[in-house]
């Protein structure tokens, strides 16, 4: 089983949506990225055993995301292809020491090349930020340094600034989990998305918690996200956040789809 590179950005941005709130009871989450002038709306439906995202932007489909952490699958779907994906618990950990196993032969691999040639596809796999692969070790810590308040949307912020190695990358805009409605104890279901993960993305237990200065260096749930690499400038804000009942048919495939393996025909 192999994930394509589309597949990889839909799963690392289910994992991205997740990552800041979540609720005990049926919660609806809509964030706005806006990347080079391009926006693309994201909504995120939580219960307390099952998570959807929806992903779509301009002249885009939208894509779906399921977790069910009861049954410990998750459904990756295209309505526009009619297809949809399945991903088990066995299947992510396969993959995990399938990766593992590719990364450790290409290091040696890696062992015959000409030194410069060497260097070259080193610097290229950490400039892609791929940890694990040779040369592409995870990224600096990010240190966070308070910066002020400011105003995003219709709340008041906590803002910091993320620096590594002494250069700025990144800024987030905090508020308490109280003034959204949400506490440390309503993640459990991201926890389980994370452990799902644990042996393809050993990093994504970080991500699934409310900010803390121990933890990751500021305090609270960020309504606003600002990455930076090079000149462009990702946003990532919070639109809206509610409380809501949710229809079983939003956590189950729809009929009619063909299943595809991870990485099949046309994907």
């Amino acid at each position: 089983m192999t994930l394509t590179a589309k597949q990889v950005w839909l799963v690392a941005a289910f994992c991205a949506l997740a990552s800041p709130l979540r609720a005990a009871d049926g919660v609806l989450i809509v964030e706005r990225t806006t990347t080079g002038g391009k926006a693309r709306t994201s909504q995120i439906q939580i219960e307390p055993q099952r998570m959807r995202a929806e992903t779509a932007g301009p002249g885009d489909s939208a894509q779906f995301v399921i977790f069910d952490g009861a049954k410990q699958v998750m459904w990756l779907i295209d309505p526009s292809r009619k297809t949809y994906s399945e991903m088990t618990k066995a299947d992510a950990d396969r993959m995990g020491g399938q990766m593992s196993a590719a990364m450790a032969q290409m290091q040696e691999q890696l062992k015959n090349l000409p030194p410069a040639q060497r260097a070259q596809f080193e610097a290229m796999m950490k400039g892609r930020g791929m940890p694990g692969m040779p040369g592409g070790d995870a990224a600096p810590k990010t240190e966070y340094k308070r910066a002020g308040t400011e105003q995003v949307g219709k709340w008041m912020c906590a803002k910091y600034e993320g620096f590594q190695n002494g250069q700025k990358t990144s800024e987030v805009c905090t508020v308490d989990p109280k003034e959204l409605g949400f506490t440390q104890a309503d993640f459990a279901v991201t926890r389980q998305l994370a452990e799902f993960f644990k042996s393809v993305m050993p990093q994504s237990g970080d991500m699934f918690s409310i900010g803390t200065p121990e933890a990751q260096g500021f305090s609270g749930v960020p309504v606003r996200r600002i990455t930076m690499a090079g000149q462009q400038q990702t946003i990532t804000e919070l639109v809206e956040v509610k409380r809501e009942a949710f229809p079983e048919s939003l956590f189950v495939v729809p009929t009619g789809l063909t299943r595809q393996a991870f990485g099949g025909p046309g994907r």
